[in-house]
């Protein structure tokens, strides 16, 4: 009997010992492996479900992680072939190694949908907010980032809204354009990095006026619009 029965026999009917650490492994490396993800569902325009490229980032999660799990303990089989995770499931299928993997797989595939959805449901988010920008643009308005329901007063000394902003802009030549470009541009920053909503607000500047910030609690992004 070679070391692969051995190892299978032993562990037949029970849970093998190193499905969690792998677990946990895979689910972090994963998630560390979002802007990977993104990227590639940006070039196909597809979802896991249809796009095998996007959908191989698990088996590469799932390879990567147990060859490092493999390097700390080598009386673990080498589960996967010349061919990949397709090859390891069919040698394993008589025993509860398949399972196992099948389990993890799963769980990896709908962390991976997750991230799809909710980057897909930030950038309508972004779409958006961006185009009522342009659309009071093209009436000379811009929507308040802060109420989302005002126009803002805009003019060469201050930017106002009845909601209760107000930002001194004497001396910085902040026209609508300007004003436009940059609200644009520090949402896009964000949400190359991020997929939850920013907000926006006002806070104190060291000149006794205030500056409009934008923020996300979940990722700690920070930055001054104007």
């Amino acid at each position: 009997m070679d070391a692969l029965q051995r190892h299978r026999s032993l562990y037949k009917g029970t849970t093998p010992p190193w499905k969690e650490t792998y677990r946990k492994r895979c689910v972090d490396r994963l998630r560390n492996s979002r802007s990977r993800l993104l990227d590639r569902y940006r070039q196909t325009g597809e979802s896991p479900q249809r796009s095998s490229e996007s959908s191989s980032i698990v088996q590469e999660v799932m390879e990567e992680e147990w060859s490092v799990l493999r390097s700390e303990d080598r009386r673990l089989p080498s589960l996967w072939g010349p061919h990949g995770m397709a090859e390891m499931i069919s040698e394993t299928q008589e025993y509860d190694e398949l399972a196992v993997l099948e389990e993890i797989q799963q769980e990896l595939m709908n962390h991976e949908m997750s991230i799809i959805e909710e980057y897909e449901k930030n950038q309508q988010f972004e779409q958006c907010y961006i185009s009522a920008i342009v659309e009071r643009m093209e009436e000379s308005y811009i929507i308040c980032p802060i109420c989302r329901r005002n126009n803002l007063n805009i003019n060469g000394f201050f930017i106002s809204c009845t909601c209760g902003l107000y930002i001194n802009t004497k001396k910085q030549n902040i026209t609508p354009d300007v004003l436009q470009h940059l609200l644009e541009s520090r949402v896009s920053e964000h949400m190359e990095e991020c997929l939850h909503n920013p907000v926006f607000f006002i806070a104190p500047n060291t000149e006794n006026s205030s500056n409009l910030m934008i923020s996300c609690q979940v990722c700690d992004f920070l930055s001054i619009v104007l």
